[in-house]
């Protein structure tokens, strides 16, 4: 584990937001800073696939200019990002990190909304982050390099937006939008040591984003504090026409709250998650010392049952595993089969061939799950659990192979998931902080997940929780966990 610093590149985005406005920090000079730690370390990283480094420097100048002149747009201005590589950007390549694609194929029709509201919040586009194929995770083969953990890269940088976990936590860029269908942002925010939102569903606009599980998926931002993430979800939310699931509800002040002690607020640990058998050791004693300090900031935090939580894992992989079966069965997995890899195409075709009877049982099986989470919350402001039962694992062991034994495969399937999700089924918002390491200097992590729409609750108590713990004051030292790695 590191010691904590405040280099420029590892300051929260709300700092260098502070730097920038007060005329202490250039824009330009900030974006180069990220620009030349991602020419040193990405070869060794692969947290990137994309990088426009003329593009981002005419945006920086034009912010610089922009501020210069007395038009500050807020707290995102000057601020350069990345995004998981499933949202279009004009004059970007949309690779969905496959080869699946022909490059005629990989051309954005439009931007994604998402990427609109950034600009308009006056923040830096530096390019497109590393994701498994798609974005639907179980990739073993990345045609674009092997995302590896900046803590240690020898274990896994988690799910899905593993490139977007990696560069925020390794000091490449402001802060990153990944996406989440059952977990992908959670997990890389929780295996790289930075804080990661699944805003409710039909919080953020999804148009522009290459969706296929449409009754899960949500955009969500990965940062370095909650204070960064609130100021994030400010500008991307909000109600759009161009997504028919986009909900059109007030955008309330996310901030408003932060600062705020617990006291009044009402938790509760999911004991079947938290303290189950496939719960590591030093999983459990973070998560005890998590209450204690909840608890000192004032929550009252007790226990709760949610049995049906672990039936989310099958329901979620025969609902929205078939949503997107059945999206690749009609785009390219008959006539492009062999260049999948092989991880994605196994599971894409296992999901192809899900009958529809079970696929509508598992969606009314679904809401029962859903009703015992929402059950919880009304009588609980947020309900709490590690963000993984693990730490961070080899890059081997999390390669998700079906030659194996029938039971372990199961076992490997639940313990991966069943932290996210019950949340991601029930569609509820969830936050990921971190919440300290391993004894081999891995990070570990805490969820928070709320009410629909509720996300304000949920940043009040994983702020108050950071401002107690500073674990996410901790960045990896790159230097020397990079050191000798080809």
């Amino acid at each position: 584990m590191s010691t904590p610093n405040n280099e420029l590149h590892y300051l929260t985005a709300t700092e260098q937001a502070r730097l920038i406005e007060s005329g202490q920090l250039s824009p330009v000079e900030l974006l180069e800073t990220y620009l030349d730690r991602i020419e040193c370390y990405d070869d060794t990283l692969r947290a990137w696939i994309t990088v426009d480094r003329e593009f981002a420097m005419k945006q920086a100048r034009q912010a610089e200019q922009e501020i210069a002149q007395g038009h500050y747009r807020g707290p995102l201005h000057g601020l350069p990002y990345g995004v998981k590589d499933q949202m279009h950007a004009l004059g970007l390549p949309t690779t969905l990190g496959t080869k699946v694609l022909d490059p005629e194929e990989m051309q954005p029709p439009h931007d994604a909304t998402i990427i609109t509201r950034l600009r308009d919040a006056g923040a830096v586009l530096i390019g497109k982050q590393n994701l498994h194929e798609f974005g639907k995770g179980g990739t073993i083969e990345f045609p674009y390099g092997q995302p590896r953990n900046p803590w240690n890269p020898a274990h896994t940088a988690s799910s899905s937006s593993t490139g977007s976990g990696i560069a925020t936590a390794a000091g490449q860029c402001s802060f990153s939008i990944g996406e989440d269908t059952g977990g992908s942002v959670r997990g890389p925010a929780s295996c790289n040591g930075v804080v990661g939102l699944r805003p409710t569903h039909g919080r953020v606009s999804r148009h522009g984003g290459v969706m296929a599980a449409y009754t899960s998926d949500t955009f969500g931002p990965l940062t370095r504090s909650v204070e960064d993430c609130a100021a994030v979800l400010q500008a991307i939310a909000g109600h759009d026409p161009k997504d028919p699931l986009c909900i059109p509800r007030e955008v309330p002040d996310f901030s408003a709250r932060l600062g705020r002690d617990l006291k009044g607020l009402k938790l509760a640990v999911v004991k079947e998650i938290a303290w189950g058998e496939a719960t590591h050791p030093e999983v459990r004693e973070a998560m005890v010392q998590a209450i204690q300090t909840l608890r000192e900031q004032g929550a009252v935090v007790e226990e709760v049952s949610l049995p049906l939580a672990k039936w989310a894992v099958p329901l979620q992989l025969l609902s929205a595993d078939a949503d997107v079966g059945a999206y690749f069965l009609a785009n390219y997995l008959r006539d492009r089969y062999q260049r999948f890899d092989v991880g994605t195409r196994t599971r894409l075709a296992a999901a192809s061939l899900i009958p529809a009877s079970v696929y509508n049982r598992a969606m009314r099986a679904r809401v029962l799950v859903r009703r015992q989470v929402l059950d919880a919350l009304r009588r609980y402001d947020a309900l709490i659990t590690p963000t993984n039962v693990t730490p961070p694992k080899l890059i081997e062991a999390t390669q998700e192979r079906v030659d194996g034994d029938q039971q372990d495969v199961v076992a490997r399937l639940i313990e991966r998931r069943i932290c996210h999700y019950p949340f991601s089924l029930s569609n509820v918002p969830a936050l990921s902080v971190p919440a300290g390491f391993s004894s081999e200097g891995l990070p570990l992590a805490l969820q928070i997940a709320g009410r629909p729409f509720d996300e304000a609750t949920v940043f009040r108590v994983g702020h108050a929780f950071q401002q107690a713990s500073a674990w996410h004051r901790h960045h990896p030292a790159l230097d020397t966990t990079l050191k000798g790695v080809a």
